[in-house]
C-alpha cells in the first residue's frame, strides 16, 4: 500500500519546504498572513529550533522525541512537519504529530483543552439513576 503524500493547498511537503517563507506565508489564511507580517518573536523561533534538534537525534524510520510546548498560538509552518509536538492542554500535555495538512493551523486546533462528556451513558457518571442500574 503507497504512502499518501502529505499535501497542503496542492503542494507536496518537499516542494513546501523548498519554498521561501513570503511563498509559504501568502498560501495561509488573512489571519495567519497578518500575525506574520507583525513579526515572529524568539519563543517560536526556539520551539522551532527544538523540533529540529529532536528529528536530527532520529534514527531512520522512527519517531522523533516529542518537545513539549505551551505555546498554543504558534502557526504551523512546514518545517515543523514529521515531528510531534507536546502541546498543553491546561491539566495535560497532549502530543501531536505534526503533517502538511496542519501548516497554516494554530497548534491549539489539535490540543483539547476539555475532556467531552458523552449523554445518556448507562453506568457512567456520577448521576443517581447510575447507582440504581442493576448489573446482570
Amino acid at each position: 500500500k503507497p504512502f499518501k503524500k502529505q499535501v497542503f493547498r496542492g503542494h507536496e511537503l518537499d516542494k513546501l519546504l523548498e519554498m521561501g517563507s513570503e511563498e509559504i506565508v501568502g498560501l495561509m489564511n488573512s489571519r495567519q498572513k497578518r500575525r506574520f507580517r507583525h513579526g515572529i518573536q524568539g519563543k517560536y523561533e526556539r520551539l522551532i529550533k527544538k523540533l529540529r534538534k529532536s528529528k536530527l537525534n532520529v534514527p531512520a524510520g522512527e519517531k522523533p522525541k516529542a518537545v513539549k510546548t505551551h505555546l498554543r498560538n504558534c502557526i504551523v509552518v512546514p518545517e515543523m512537519c514529521n515531528s510531534i509536538v507536546d502541546v498543553y492542554g491546561g491539566k495535560y500535555w497532549n502530543p501531536v504529530e505534526v503533517r502538511a495538512d496542519m501548516v497554516g493551523h494554530f497548534l491549539a486546533e489539535f490540543s483539547l483543552t476539555y475532556k467531552p462528556i458523552r449523554h445518556g451513558r448507562v453506568g457512567k457518571g456520577a448521576t443517581r439513576s447510575s447507582k440504581f442500574v442493576s448489573n446482570l
